[in-house]
């Protein structure tokens, strides 16, 4: 009965060991770094990129493709060159806060729509 019970645990310990996606997120390893990442930290700019879906309302506008060709690092669109000039601006503008908190973001002024609004409603 022990060798039985023996043998299930380390089939069971196998399976598990078998299961568990590779190290580096699982798609063949660690990632290489972004192509053309100009003004956003390598470190956390998808997580930057997905505030940018609800800030400008990109969800029903084709989302990460309103900004983006299919080849992620051309700048082939207008629309990710404004991104870039917008994204230095707000980091200046935060920069000139004494306390080191980020005061404006992107939905300071867009405001979940892809052009800001310059005047109230």
């Amino acid at each position: 009965m022990r060798t039985l019970l023996l043998a299930a645990f380390v089939s069971l310990g196998t399976f598990a060991l078998v299961a568990q996606p590779p190290a580096g997120g699982g798609k063949g390893g660690a990632k290489a770094p972004p192509k053309n990442l100009k003004v956003l930290d390598p470190a956390n700019f998808m997580d930057t990129m997905r505030t940018f879906v609800p800030a400008l309302g990109l969800a029903d506008k084709g989302g990460c493709n309103f900004c983006h060709e299919q080849d992620r690092s051309s700048d082939a669109k207008m629309e990710k060159v404004m991104a870039r000039m917008m994204i230095t601006m707000v980091k200046q503008i935060n920069s000139n806060f004494p306390d080191g908190k980020e005061h404006v973001t992107c939905y300071t002024c867009h405001r979940g729509s892809t052009m800001p609004l310059t005047a109230p409603q």
